[in-house]
């Protein structure tokens, strides 16, 4: 039974929020919406249990003296710290207000380690480009001359070498890149498709169990 429960419950809700979806009478909407709150409600405990799961490994392993402990330190202490803060020093449901505590650490330290954080990207972002640029297929070629188009064409110099790379450079963002950024989205919504289907029919058991 604590396989079979949460199956059901799953399919049967799966199901009536797929059939809610496309069908607009108002005692399913009701329920749909109702539903739709209820999930709002279960993420929120979800975020109760993943703070308490993090706080609960991280100390172990400060505990054990694990591989680089004194950052988990200040991982705990800076969940901590913001949590307090949270609820007790920046004026209940206005914390997010300008001028609080909590929004000066969130603007102060979180946003500060974001940017430095996406900042890292740009040196991967480089070495994976390097990578792919290397001409060993047709393929290849063909979208190394695009990224060197794209990266000239978006650039003041582009436009001074030829007037056409900037024209290029937007065609190439309007047509093909959008082309395959479509293909992409469409073979995403069909893998979430099938994978809701799954999860809805009990197909996908991963969720509920050790996969067997």
């Amino acid at each position: 039974m604590k396989r079979e429960v949460p199956l059901i419950i799953s399919m049967v809700a799966g199901i009536f929020v797929l059939i809610g979806f496309f069908v607009p009478h108002p005692a399913i909407r009701t329920t749909y919406d109702d539903i739709q709150q209820w999930v709002i409600i279960v993420v929120a405990f979800t975020y109760v249990l993943g703070m308490a799961n993090l706080l609960r490994i991280n100390l172990e392993q400060i505990t054990r003296r694990s591989r680089d402990w004194p950052y988990k330190i200040a991982l705990v202490g800076g969940c901590v710290l913001t949590m307090v803060v949270g609820f007790f020093f920046s004026g209940g449901a206005k914390y997010l207000n300008d001028g609080t505590p909590f929004s000066w650490i969130y603007i102060t330290f979180y946003s500060a380690m974001s940017a430095t954080m996406f900042s890292l990207l740009a040196f991967f972002i480089a070495s994976a480009a390097f990578r792919a640029f290397r001409v060993r297929t047709p393929e290849a070629l063909l979208l190394a001359i695009a990224a060197f188009i794209l990266m000239l064409g978006r650039v003041p110099i582009g436009n001074v070498i030829s007037p056409y790379l900037p024209l290029a450079a937007d065609w190439l963002m309007e047509i093909p890149q959008n082309a395959a950024k479509r293909g992409i989205l469409m073979g995403a919504a069909l893998g979430v498709m099938a994978t809701g289907f799954r999860v809805i029919l009990g197909i996908e058991k991963t969720y509920g169990s050790d996969g067997g």
